[in-house]
């Protein structure tokens, strides 16, 4: 066939939707999902970036992935970093796969919610004190060994804690040193301290879409090299 005929009978399949096949979608390519069939997926280009977008994920009766919906994401001030390999205080947020404990938030739950949801009080604290025995947890009051320094006063941040997501990031067994009080929550003015961010509506969203009894996990990542989400 001359290349003349060929180039056209290309353009034909195209046209005709026979073109090259959608690539799976982003849960599907991954390593692990956490073994429930909802996902979040927190993604940025590279590990220096601090914006990038945060999907939610069902996994059907099939198998198939279906995107519900996503949002412009903001990271640590500092970009990402490994999750297993982050010190703390560096205002990066961890790469990784990361269950979801529950929710808090200083409004009250969306309606629909079918977390857990924990509503912040004046004495609601998260202690961030490497020499605490409540380090990496909610503290109401903050507990005596926590220094106020060394902790957030969660009712102090009306905007980004209105509602939020803890992520397990260092916590069913935490390492001191590697980072305490990383969630999900609502945007600030700008980078995070090493969370992940999305605008209030749809954290909302993401409040009323999720079901604990589906297992959701975040998975935190980027879109190529050794914190490729795709890799976790």
């Amino acid at each position: 066939m001359r290349p003349g005929a060929v180039a056209l009978a290309v353009s034909s399949l195209i046209a005709l939707g026979a073109g090259p096949p959608a690539p799976p979608p982003l849960p599907a390519r991954m390593a692990d999902t956490g073994g429930g069939t909802q996902l979040i997926t927190a993604v940025a280009p590279e590990r220096a970036s601090t914006t990038g977008t945060v999907s939610w994920w069902d996994r059907g009766g099939d198998g198939r992935w279906v995107r519900r919906g996503f949002a412009p994401a903001r990271f640590g001030a500092n970009g990402l970093a490994a999750g297993a390999s982050r010190k703390q205080g560096t205002s990066t947020t961890p790469t990784g796969l990361y269950g979801l404990p529950y929710a808090f938030g200083i409004k009250a739950a969306p309606r629909g919610t079918a977390y857990r949801y924990r509503r912040v009080h004046r004495d609601s604290w998260w202690c961030q004190d490497n020499d605490s025995r409540s380090y990496n947890r909610w503290s109401e009051p903050r507990a005596a060994d926590c220094r106020a320094a060394e902790a957030e006063q969660l009712i102090t941040y009306r905007a980004q804690y209105a509602h939020a997501l803890v992520i397990g990031f260092n916590y069913a067994r935490p390492v001191r040193g590697r980072g305490a009080g990383i969630f999900l929550h609502v945007n600030g003015r700008g980078p995070t301290a090493g969370c992940v961010s999305v605008p209030e509506d749809a954290m909302r969203q993401i409040l009323t879409w999720a079901d604990p009894a589906r297992r959701p996990h975040i998975a935190v990542g980027t879109t190529s090299g050794k914190t490729a989400v795709t890799r976790l």
